[in-house]
């Protein structure tokens, strides 16, 4: 991918998150990589999302040094490349304040597996992370907050791509995907169905997870190797039927 259309659909993704309700002021940030070159482009640190565009996006190497921009990254930068170093074939990540995820990061909670609108994203309960101890906090916050990711993952022989959002204790929902904009879209799935488990579970405190075969059955239909959700590229051409 060239520099400048990475720039642009990291600019275009950071605005989808406000677009969709996941941002207040500055809190997120979404950066998108380019496998080729090595290269990343992540928003700039503080920078209200008005005053973005393609050209402010900060490009970055993955030992993270600022390759071309005047403006410091996001300050999370360094959570962005763990994860990518962590997990090949990553190619977006997401990180907002949303409210509904947030609360349940903040509760320390996971978001167990209610319905089959979660299991049509991801393959079970959106994580959340253990709490980063006082050490961890105080030398390399951003990066080992990256660090208890993986090791969530890891911990759990989850893949990323089966559930791809996970719940840092304490902070808040990080997402991710092939691309910055799957990893936008991702964010917005995790806030919804943060929001949808809340009311659910308003409604009733105890409820039981979907069973395993609604589970299979909704995630595999849409992310399996015979998933059948959506259209089917094709390069048949169709005669219009007439009316």
């Amino acid at each position: 991918m060239k520099l400048k259309s990475l720039r642009e659909e990291v600019w275009r993704a950071n605005l989808q998150l406000e677009k969709d309700g996941l941002i207040f002021r500055t809190w997120g940030n979404v950066s998108g990589l380019d496998a080729t070159s090595g290269i990343l482009a992540i928003k700039p640190s503080g920078v209200p999302y008005s005053e973005l565009n393609a050209e402010s996006m900060v490009l970055v190497d993955l030992e993270g040094t600022v390759v071309d921009s005047s403006m410091k990254p996001s300050s999370d930068l360094p959570t962005h490349l763990a994860l990518y170093r962590a997990w090949a074939g990553l190619g977006g990540v997401a990180h907002t304040h949303s409210t509904y995820a947030t609360a349940f990061a903040q509760a320390q909670k996971a978001i167990p597996c209610l319905g089959t609108t979660h299991a049509d994203y991801f393959y079970g309960e959106i994580l959340c992370t253990r709490k980063l101890t006082d050490d961890e906090i105080g030398q390399d916050y951003e990066v080992n907050t990256g660090h208890v990711i993986v090791e969530t993952y890891a911990d759990n022989g989850i893949a990323p791509k089966d559930r791809p959002g996970v719940l840092v204790a304490s902070h808040g929902p990080f997402a991710w995907g092939a691309n910055a904009t799957e990893a936008a879209d991702n964010a917005a799935y995790l806030e919804m169905i943060a929001k949808l488990a809340s009311e659910t579970l308003g409604l009733k405190s105890t409820v039981k997870p979907i069973s395993q075969s609604l589970l299979d059955k909704h995630f595999l239909r849409k992310h399996g190797p015979e998933a059948y959700y959506g259209q089917t590229p094709s390069t048949e051409i169709r005669t219009p039927i007439e009316l």
